[in-house]
């Protein structure tokens, strides 16, 4: 029951100990006397809209992604497609106070997929980028993926107002449609 409640009492998740073990720092808990129960992340299904190549041994291969939500709600798949070509297109972004639908960039990730998935990843990001801005690739958004992060803050900097804290990607999610991918009404309401 404590780790139910962890999220609402600002808390992390718990760290257990065995009675005897001593307190160190750094990473103790690597000898087996104590253990980190953190709380489940947080999750909303979003839209792959710009990649980067990695580093180290992924620098070949882009790994280093950028994912948007909806403003709002699709009415459906055709308006949501509309958006898409509109991107593809090049044309500017409507205003934020418009009411018009739009792909709002949240957070970036580049950890929480197996190397096969991440080479999946890269050749769809290069049959599908439409402009190059120094390192990064603008993406013809079709991908959907699951992303976990650890807690969320309203945020004037950033063009969503959201910003996510340790942002991972838990999984693709090729049984989502772009039209089903989550919307700043689901990111508000995680605010609390």
């Amino acid at each position: 029951a404590l780790r139910e409640t962890a999220r609402e009492r600002g808390v992390e998740g718990f760290m257990l100990k065995h009675r005897q073990s001593r307190y160190g720092a750094g990473r103790t808990k690597a000898d087996g006397t104590w253990w980190k129960w953190k709380v489940d992340p947080l999750s909303v299904d979003a839209v792959l809209i710009y990649a980067q190549a990695g580093h180290g041994r992924r620098a070949s291969v882009y790994t280093d992604y950028t994912f948007a939500v909806w403003s709002r709600p699709p009415a459906d798949a055709d308006e949501a497609q509309a958006v898409v070509e509109a991107i593809a297109r090049r044309e500017p972004a409507p205003a934020l106070d418009s009411g018009a639908l739009q792909l709002l960039p949240f957070a970036k990730a580049y950890s929480g997929l197996s190397d096969e998935e991440f080479k999946a990843v890269d050749k769809v990001v290069r049959a599908n980028t439409l402009e190059k801005f120094g390192p990064v690739r603008s993406v013809r958004p079709t991908l959907v993926f699951e992303i976990g992060f650890e807690g969320i803050n309203a945020s004037p900097r950033h063009k969503s107002g959201i910003a996510v804290r340790f942002p991972r990607m838990l999984r693709l999610r090729p049984d989502k449609l772009l039209h089903q991918a989550d919307d700043m009404g689901v990111l508000r309401a995680l605010l609390g």
